[in-house]
């Protein structure tokens, strides 16, 4: 029977919250951002594959889950960022390559941007960074459209509107816990998350300047995703490279080990450039 790797849970205390967060394996450290929801559980399964090479930490963001700071006032992504930058410093020695997916992503780019020093590297798979979009595009509309449908319906009524957008959401189940967490998550989403996330552009200028590899990313099967098509247009105006990593959005939860050998080989190359090989295989 195969073992699974032993998982370290604590709390960082940050800026009047508690983060939950998860720790496994050893090795180079990797920060994994989760999107709308912010709970570490999206990524259990591909922290799993990844323990025997790197150190995966994987976090509940404020206000989600089993984190503590939830509010009623509208979080901005300076927060966000500054609670990622914590967790680097007081869990990974103060550097780690940052994953972020989705919200995540673009938790991922603010972070980039403002806390250079904490990154050595940064994948953004596919921000919903709508705003990058050509002027009259139908997709740019989206943020909005769901801050209408949460006013007039709640959270529940936005949730579901938000599931059916997402390509490939429904074929395949969440686990019990993780889909418990993410229902007791929505209003904090769609009530205090998304201004922020509505309202993101990413700073050219810092991320070009940036002292560290940046790659963005979509999955095979969201070609011309209102969340994906972003991503394109961000490496553009960056000079960065764009990949393409198998599935749908959220992959990584659906089949963690497929998602996970491609993020592997993505991280390593990045690790080690330069020629630069890991300390895992210098020995």
């Amino acid at each position: 029977m195969e073992r699974r790797p032993a998982v370290r849970s604590d709390v960082c205390e940050t800026d009047g919250a508690l983060l939950h967060h998860e720790v496994r394996g050893s090795g180079p450290a990797l920060l994994m951002i989760s999107g709308a929801g912010g709970d570490a559980g999206y990524y259990s399964g591909v922290a799993e594959e990844l323990a025997d090479a790197f150190t995966v930490i994987t976090y509940d963001r404020r206000g989600n889950s089993r984190s503590t700071g939830r509010s009623a006032e509208p979080m901005d992504l300076a927060q966000q960022a500054a609670d990622a930058r914590a967790l680097i410093e007081s869990v990974a020695g103060g550097r780690a390559l940052v994953f972020g997916n989705s919200a995540g992503a673009i938790i991922g780019l603010t972070l980039a941007a403002s806390h250079p020093r904490v990154l050595t590297g940064l994948v953004a798979h596919e921000p919903p960074a709508v705003n990058v979009l050509p002027d009259g595009d139908p997709d740019r509309s989206f943020f909005d459209d769901m801050a209408a449908l949460y006013a007039e319906g709640g959270g529940s009524a936005a949730g579901r509107r938000f599931a059916a957008t997402t390509r490939g959401e429904g074929t395949y189940r969440w686990p019990d816990d993780l889909w418990k967490r993410f229902l007791g998550n929505q209003d904090h989403l769609f009530g205090t998350e998304w201004p922020g996330f509505a309202g993101f552009l990413p700073d050219g200028a810092a991320l070009k300047a940036a002292p560290f590899p940046i790659v963005l990313g979509a999955g095979a099967a969201d070609r011309g995703a209102y969340y994906a098509r972003p991503s394109v247009e961000i490496a553009r105006r960056i000079g960065v490279p764009w990949v393409e990593f198998p599935g749908i959005h959220m992959e990584f939860l659906r089949n963690p080990a497929i998602f996970a050998a491609a993020l592997r080989v993505l991280a390593t190359q990045m690790l080690s450039r330069e020629g630069r090989v890991p300390q895992e295989w210098a020995r």
